[in-house]
């Protein structure tokens, strides 16, 4: 299944959809309780889109399954939370809030690493790749812990930590795309047999219907 073109058709009927209830409410002049949920949730919908979208497009590229997997499955996961949650409007569990503000921010930060690591970079820009990776998952770690413990964290330490890493984050995530420019075209080995077992899938996947065609043919004949 092509995961990207799946989240792609999803993200676009879920624009179209916002963008309709939008000129409807204009038109109509009256924006409900009914009308935000539905608005709601669509926008929920777009946004798992396109962190599905990021995962999908690492995930096809042969070269990571566990990250762009994962993903995936809390983004999934964290648009059924966020949808029950616009529905319900009150959930006094706490664990469930706690739980969906996990799950989002856990699959954010799968998504921007999926997306940096479509990247292909020289072995002398690699080390950009690790850094986003500590510094992605630092932030993360720090906000699971200041979700999971309440907000027992000093107010200025945690600015600093939040203003420091966000820095580096917001760095990484603009050298990459030059880097990328810059490395050389040829894939490295790792990329190189990554493609040629797409290919096989591809090939399989090709001669299947083709024995599929053949004995159609031969059941037509006889």
């Amino acid at each position: 299944m092509d995961l990207k073109r799946l989240f792609l058709v999803i993200l676009v009927l879920s624009v179209v959809v916002s963008a309709a209830i939008g000129i409807v409410v204009i038109l109509i002049g009256n924006f409900g309780e009914f009308e935000t949920k539905v608005l709601l949730t669509t926008l929920t919908i777009t946004v798992t889109s396109i962190l599905g979208l990021a995962c999908g497009a690492y995930l096809e590229t042969g070269r990571g399954k566990t990250l762009p997997t994962a993903g995936i499955v809390l983004a999934l996961v964290s648009a059924v939370m966020w949808i029950i949650l616009i529905w319900q409007m009150r959930i006094e569990n706490d664990t469930y809030i706690k739980s969906l503000m996990s799950a989002t921010l856990v699959a954010a930060s799968c998504s921007h690493i999926s997306l940096l690591s479509l990247a292909r970079l020289e072995r002398k820009f690699i080390w950009s790749r690790y850094a986003a990776h500590v510094a992605i998952w630092a932030l993360t770690a720090f906000l699971l812990y200041f979700i999971w413990t309440n907000g027992n964290i000093d107010e200025d330490l945690m600015g600093r930590v939040i203003g420091v890493l966000g820095i580096i984050i917001a760095s990484l995530t603009v050298i990459t795309p030059i880097f990328h420019k810059l490395s050389a075209g040829e894939p490295n080995a790792g990329e190189i047999d990554a493609e040629i077992a797409k290919l096989k899938d591809r090939i399989a996947e090709l001669e299947t219907k083709k024995g599929h065609l053949a004995r159609i043919s031969e059941d037509e004949i006889s």
